[in-house]
């Protein structure tokens, strides 16, 4: 990246509350309430926030940080730093590059992206624009056959893993979009796909069991709630355990996934790498992920929230910004690298703010 481009990046914004703010100038109302929207009351959504934040830190001393490591590899991937950018099926609604754009963010950045089935270019397309390793998400709109076809391609497109979406048997009801009569991108898509969601409400655990006989890619499963569905993964031989209620947007007054993920590490036990999402906003929000078992965490809101503040240069940016925080917040924790990261150093706390999707920005309206 040149010189120039960083600067450039760097002028873009300087916080990440200011990338909120641009964010939400630069969208349609539909399109922000769909992004900062989630199912029904949203009880599911503030719960996520509310337990991330109810989380606070013990820091220990006298510990060198002088360098603090924390990259690693997901899938055979270098990471420079333990996120992932989990599929979004509308990103397209928050910047037209959509799909490719992530991608190139993704890649230029040295962390993997989770391309969503529903959003736009293809992944095909974004597969040749942007060549690379990155994991192809799938929601089942066909049969078996249908699927296998999808899987096929997308290997040979050179992707590098295979995600499956568990946690829509059937499509939530969003009240927010439901009283403006919002349509996000990729409902229109499935729509003019005449895409059937019947599919997903009739997968069983036979359809891992038919990935995994079939298919020589690592399968993740997202949508993981449970410490024994977590286990009965594991033992069916899925590669990647995600822990996910997809940012509060499917099961409303679902248990917030923070709380679910030391259950589902301890069911693990460190035989596959554990991914969670759900609340996670800042760089701080990203280290608790790692204490209490999460190898990474997804970022979806924030992904949104940076592509429609700058595009590919607003990610960049603001996936730089979180970069900084989680080292900031690593060293002020006494801990070195990744390993270091444990749940001895956080305990609960009561929660300063009233919990809601953006109360990881306090100063939101302060400037």
């Amino acid at each position: 990246m040149s010189e120039q481009h960083a600067k450039q990046q760097e002028a873009t914004f300087r916080s990440l509350t200011e990338m909120v703010q641009l964010a939400q100038k630069h969208l349609e109302r539909g399109d922000w309430d769909y992004l900062v929207g989630a199912a029904d009351t949203e009880a599911s959504l503030r719960r996520n926030r509310a337990a991330v934040e109810s989380w606070v830190f013990k820091p220990r001393i006298l510990n060198d940080v002088s360098a603090v490591n924390i990259e690693s590899q997901l899938l055979g991937s270098a990471m420079r730093i333990p996120v992932v950018l989990p599929p979004i099926g509308s990103v397209q609604a928050f910047e037209a590059g959509g799909g490719i754009s992530v991608a190139r963010a993704a890649k230029d950045y040295g962390i993997l992206q989770i391309l969503s089935s529903s959003c736009s270019p293809d992944y095909e397309a974004v597969a040749q624009g942007v060549p690379g390793p990155r994991i192809y998400q799938l929601y089942l709109t066909g049969d078996q056959d249908w699927m296998d076809d999808h899987i096929r391609r997308a290997m040979d497109a050179g992707y590098t893993g295979f995600c499956l979406t568990a946690d829509t048997q059937v499509y939530s009801r969003r009240e927010r979009d439901v009283m403006k009569g919002y349509v996000p991108m990729s409902g229109r898509s499935a729509s003019a796909a005449n895409g059937d969601f019947s599919h997903q409400a009739s997968m069983t655990w036979d359809t891992i069991a038919h990935i995994k006989d079939t298919h020589d890619i690592p399968l993740i499963v997202k949508g993981v709630m449970h410490e024994d569905d977590a286990a009965h993964c594991v033992e069916a031989g899925v590669d990647v355990i995600y822990v996910s209620n997809h940012g509060g947007r499917q099961l409303d007054h679902s248990m917030a996934c923070i709380d679910a993920l030391p259950q589902v590490s301890q069911a693990v036990a460190g035989r596959v790498p554990v991914v969670v999402d759900g609340g996670f906003m800042r760089g701080a929000d990203v280290v608790k992920g790692l204490c209490l078992g999460a190898d990474f965490v997804g970022m979806g809101r924030f992904e949104g929230l940076a592509m429609a503040a700058g595009g590919y240069a607003g990610l960049m940016r603001g996936l730089k910004i979180l970069e900084q925080e989680i080292r900031i917040s690593m060293a002020l924790l006494g801990a070195p690298d990744l390993a270091s990261l444990n749940s001895s150093l956080l305990q609960r706390a009561q929660s300063l703010a009233e919990p809601s999707v953006l109360s990881a920005f306090p100063l939101l309206d302060d400037y």
